[in-house]
């Protein structure tokens, strides 16, 4: 995978500009030099007319940020649920606008809410207005999944691969990743996005519309896995989480009311089962 490039500001393709910067060397002197820095612009989600949401996000894969946080947040079931998306550049940001088929778009006022998400690289409850729905908002992992357990072995070699797939981050030290691998641990997706959420969004997107089987294998993220992102891994129905730090006891017990099979590694680096199908 190339590079991404280095172009405009708010094109939907940007995602990394060079500014300048100023070392530090040994004897408390710099110097000026050019550095890659990673783009974070207000992405507002407009659902047939109406604001929903502005999220601050990496300005590309936007179709695929789209249907992963539409699915997140409940707004639709499945990509019949929207019918289009548009891209354009809108005063100091961009303006995502989607449209909802008709029952999705009914759906939407139904239970659209009066306070949009604003300026957030994380989501938050997605969805939730009261702590009531929190665990009624889940549903339970696909009854299909396959319910092997995954070998330690196909986690090391999915991480090892991972990087390969991250041209963002390694351009500019400042970019979250998910990925979906297969149960032997080749991968077969990776999203990026300064945010964590928008980059499991993303990839989320990216496996309904590019159709990938999710029923056997595993979500892959390079973040802390905090309840939010077991919450979208579940609305997704993938069978699976694998995060690179330890979860948090809400995180876990979700995973586990859901049937979510759920690891994470150690300070060791040896991964941890604390929920499995």
């Amino acid at each position: 995978m190339s590079a991404p490039a280095t172009i405009d500001l708010f094109d939907a393709g940007a995602v990394a500009r060079r500014l300048g910067g100023q070392p530090l060397r040994g004897d408390g002197h710099a110097r000026e030099c050019d550095v890659p820095i990673a783009e974070e612009v207000p992405v507002g989600l407009v659902y047939n007319g109406f604001p929903y949401a502005v999220m601050m996000a990496t300005p590309n894969d936007l179709d695929d940020f789209a249907v992963g946080f539409s699915l997140a947040e409940g707004l639709i079931e499945n990509l019949s649920g929207m019918r289009a998306t548009s891209v354009r550049a809108s005063g100091e940001g961009i303006e995502l606008a989607i449209e909802l088929a008709p029952d999705a778009f009914a759906h939407f006022l139904r239970r659209r809410r009066v306070r949009a998400l604003r300026g957030h690289t994380s989501c938050g409850l997605c969805g939730v207005e009261d702590l009531a729905q929190l665990a009624a908002s889940l549903p339970p992992v696909r009854k299909d999944a396959c319910t092997a357990a995954i070998d330690a072995d196909a986690i090391r070699r999915a991480l090892a691969a991972l990087r390969d797939f991250q041209p963002l981050s390694r351009m500019t030290h400042c970019a979250h990743a998910a990925g979906w691998a297969a149960r032997d641990g080749s991968l077969r997706l990776v999203r990026e996005d300064v945010g964590r959420h928008n980059a499991l969004d993303k990839l989320v997107g990216a496996c309904r519309r590019g159709d990938v089987a999710t029923v056997d294998g595993f979500c892959l993220v390079t973040s802390r896995c905090s309840y939010e992102m077991v919450q979208k891994v579940v609305a997704a129905r993938f069978p699976a989480l694998v995060a690179i730090s330890a979860p948090t006891a809400l995180a876990i017990r979700i995973a586990r009311q859901a049937g979510l099979t759920l690891i994470a590694l150690d300070r060791s680096g040896q991964p941890v089962v604390y929920s499995a199908r």
